[in-house]
């Protein structure tokens, strides 16, 4: 039972921390390459794209989606897409793909006259499942060393994490008044009926 409590508990803290990993804003310093649109037909990954852009058909099968290519730097590709989030889940509250769009290609640049922006992006790229992470803003610094603090990453996970103890010390306190006590005193009742009857097994043998 041990392994099977443990197994349980990772595996729950797998999923809170893939599910934060993907939610939270993450920036990345990059160069934009390159602005396009492209027909996107969804199957089997259509979990990881958002809604159709707000004011659109959502009963499509397929939709034009933006796409930004980047250069990180480090010299990574990175390909972002571009899309609303409207009110629905993240909650980035996200309207402005056009306009989005339409910065991206402005600031585009080559690589001997590097134009370098922080992209902020919620989401994970797998090549092999056709995922993007999507883009929610974008901004233009001088130099690819600006050095980004994550305040409101750091915000939510300190909220989250006094929720959790908040949580566990109450669930502590319930079982030690409620439940502790019930079992003490089971355990005290199973170990009285097994004296009972070991004495009574004896009486029996003499």
């Amino acid at each position: 039972m041990g392994y099977i409590k443990w197994a349980l508990m990772i595996t729950f803290w797998v999923f809170v921390a893939a599910f934060f990993h993907y939610t939270l804003p993450q920036h990345d310093v990059a160069r934009i390459t390159d602005t396009y649109e492209k027909r996107i037909d969804f199957g089997e990954n259509s979990l990881f794209w958002a809604s159709a852009d707000t004011g659109n058909a959502t009963t499509t099968a397929n939709r034009d989606v933006f796409f930004i290519q980047t250069r990180l730097n480090t010299e990574e590709v990175m390909v972002y897409r571009n899309e609303d989030t409207g009110w629905g889940w993240p909650p980035y509250f996200k309207f402005d793909t056009t306009n989005l769009q339409a910065e991206a290609s402005d600031l585009r640049s080559v690589a001997e006259t590097p134009q370098w922006v922080v992209i902020k992006h919620y989401g994970w790229r797998n090549e092999f499942m056709s995922i993007f992470p999507n883009a929610v803003s974008l901004r233009a610094v001088d130099s690819p060393d600006v050095r980004i603090i994550p305040w409101l990453n750091i915000v939510i996970l300190l909220l989250f994490v006094a929720f959790v103890w908040a949580i566990w010390v109450r669930w502590r306190r319930f079982r030690e008044a409620r439940i502790d006590p019930v079992l003490e005193d089971a355990g005290d009742s199973i170990a009285n009926t097994s004296d009972g009857v070991k004495q009574w097994f004896g009486s029996w043998r003499k």
